[in-house]
């Protein structure tokens, strides 16, 4: 990474630093309000012409984000939705793709294709071939929190097909925990209404990539449909990010101490920050952290339905990645759309809860957890200790 004097600066700095042209020497990044750009005659258009093509706002977004994603080439869009259908535009008709089986409940419905537990690297490997186009990864993935061997599944479907791209959802861990592009994976994308804005006022998504034909793909294909981010959700957007690593590093050290206190308890904790996750050596081995999204069972849905009612400080939300904690049960909002049978053959428990831990005092958070799972009967008190009413 390097700011203006080409000096090479950590993450932290980085993410504070974006260098911008503005002949008022602005101190922060200028919003270009503008849909159309004077042109200096009719045989020159200009640096910019209409924002549908360019914005210097949206410009100065994207040459920030290169750097912390680590990538040549970056784009914003105006949701992660839409950064995944840019994505899938690179694709032609009967293009072999395969994905995980523990997707986003709006990609699992986008993407009609062949999922399979990405986890079982061995799996995976077996059915990767010469003909495969794409392959669509997520980790750790949402909301099961599995762990797959990204490097090992990337290298070898370059291997087997050189023009394999190999696309990977970065949202749950964002920049500061893991750069994927460094692992040799093609396109990087996220979700930017989450972490990367950090306070859910925005609906932006991102690309990165190191290859200038993906790139100009991609270009041509937000270009021509008009989905890139408009002036003022980019200037948000980069606004945001100048906390990124402050609000995920204490969002995750959260996610730690609440992580401890349930599993505790006896449920069934899914992070991979707790030692007894199957994946943990492995999440451990590429990523700076286990991030801030955790789940876990109780064995009854309506035990569940009870403990996400009677919270108080988390509020009831599909998204994550905010600075306010937040909860949801997946099978009835953010993963409703996924067939109950195809839930069930996934084995997705009806009952799981995810939470997505925000950069409140820890202690309130899980003391406003252990008031809503004595309400709904999940815990209770004795002499002073909690005992789990479930086993």
């Amino acid at each position: 990474m390097s700011g203006g004097n080409g000096k090479s600066y950590a993450m932290e700095t980085e993410l504070v630093l974006a260098n911008h042209k503005d002949s008022f020497n602005s101190s922060i990044v200028p919003l270009y309000q503008s849909a159309t750009f004077k042109q200096p005659s009719l045989d020159d258009m200009g640096e910019y012409d209409y924002t549908r093509s360019g914005n210097p706002t949206r410009t100065v977004l994207q040459t920030h984000l290169s750097k912390i994603m680590k990538a040549e080439y970056s784009f914003v869009v105006t949701s992660g939705m839409t950064a995944l259908d840019v994505i899938c535009k690179l694709l032609d008709a009967g293009d072999e793709v395969i994905a995980g089986d523990d997707l986003y409940g709006g990609t699992d419905r986008l993407l009609t294709i062949s999922q399979y537990d990405t986890t079982n690297t061995k799996l995976i490997k077996s059915k990767i071939t010469k003909e495969t186009k794409m392959i669509f990864l997520e980790s750790p993935t949402n909301p099961l929190i599995k762990v797959v061997d990204l490097q090992k599944i990337t290298d070898y479907a370059h291997e087997i097909n050189p023009d394999c791209l190999v696309v990977f959802d970065n949202t749950m861990m964002s920049p500061v925990l893991l750069t994927p592009l460094d692992l040799g994976v093609d396109i990087h994308y996220e979700s930017a209404t989450k972490y990367l804005n950090g306070h859910h006022d925005l609906m932006a998504g991102v690309i990165a990539t190191n290859s200038k034909k993906i790139a100009d793909d991609i270009y041509f294909a937000i270009n021509a449909t008009g989905s890139g981010l408009a002036p003022f959700d980019s200037w948000l957007l980069s606004r945001g990010l100048k906390t990124l690593s402050i609000r995920i590093l204490q969002q995750q050290q959260n996610a730690i101490k609440i992580a401890e206190f349930l599993s505790k308890l006896g449920l069934k904790v899914r992070y991979p920050g707790l030692k007894e996750h199957p994946q943990y050596e492995l999440h451990k081995s590429y990523t700076k952290g286990p991030g801030a999204v955790l789940s876990f069972e109780t064995g009854s849905i309506e035990i569940s339905e009870k403990i996400v009612s009677n919270c108080d400080l988390f509020g009831i939300t599909v998204s994550f990645g905010c600075i306010n904690s937040l909860i949801s049960m997946p099978c009835r909002m953010s993963h409703a759309s996924i067939d109950p049978a195809k839930r069930l053959e996934r084995g997705f428990p009806e009952d799981l809860i995810r939470l997505s831990i925000g950069i409140e005092n820890a202690d309130d958070l899980i003391s406003d957890l252990t008031d809503a799972l004595k309400i709904a009967g999940a815990i209770k008190e004795v002499d002073g200790n909690l005992i789990n009413l479930l086993k």
